[in-house]
């Protein structure tokens, strides 16, 4: 409701979307969607259980289905698509750092890896995990661990990106050991709330 199309900036949202795929969008006003996808509140809302079970498959399906725009070379794009023209201009203050496809306007933060793996076990979709993993092992080290990656894909290292990053290297650890032992996830998840076993307590 109040959702009105001219709000809706991504003109090929409903052809971009898989079927049984759908993401959390940010809202930023009455009748006004950022229908961007960003990936970090997205993980964490099925971390943390803010998404029901369907709602986090939903997600999961929508970064395999649509794997090479927000996954491609390098796990895994900040947002998706990246802002461009007036709105590059007016969003960033015309910040060299983040031209399209780059930084915080859709570049590729391996950073973002832990979340994904932890996502990805938390839904049981082990196999889109060990798919990001296996790029990461691929080029994170011979890269020497910049802090974010540049290009529709994620091809190449961020042209100011810092090497040797602390969050690079603890997040690939991380999302390592998620992997080698599933029960830490654990320590960073919440269980799933039953809502409809809670109404039924309640009217006890």
């Amino acid at each position: 409701f109040n959702i009105y199309p001219d709000s809706i900036h991504y003109a090929k949202l409903a052809i971009w979307l898989p079927k049984h795929g759908g993401y959390l969008a940010g809202n930023v006003g009455p009748s006004q969607l950022d229908t961007r996808f960003f990936a970090l509140g997205n993980m964490m809302a099925i971390i943390s259980s803010l998404t029901s079970e369907q709602q986090s498959q939903a997600i999961m399906n929508l970064i395999e289905e649509q794997w090479d725009d927000l996954v491609g070379e390098m796990p895994m794009k900040i947002c998706f698509p990246a802002v461009e023209k007036d709105e590059y201009r007016i969003f960033t203050g015309c910040d060299p750092r983040n031209v399209p496809w780059s930084y915080h306007n859709g570049g590729s933060w391996p950073v973002l890896l832990w979340s994904l793996i932890a996502a990805a076990q938390k839904t049981g979709r082990t196999d889109i995990a060990k798919r990001a993993l296996e790029i990461a092992e691929t080029r994170l080290n011979k890269d020497n661990w910049p802090e974010y990656y540049d290009g529709t894909r994620g091809l190449l290292i961020g042209k100011e990106a810092r090497r040797y990053q602390t969050w690079t290297i603890s997040g690939f650890l991380l999302a390592k050991e998620l992997m080698r032992n599933s029960a830490h996830l654990g320590l960073i998840s919440f269980a799933q709330f039953d809502l409809e076993n809670a109404s039924q307590s309640c009217e006890l």
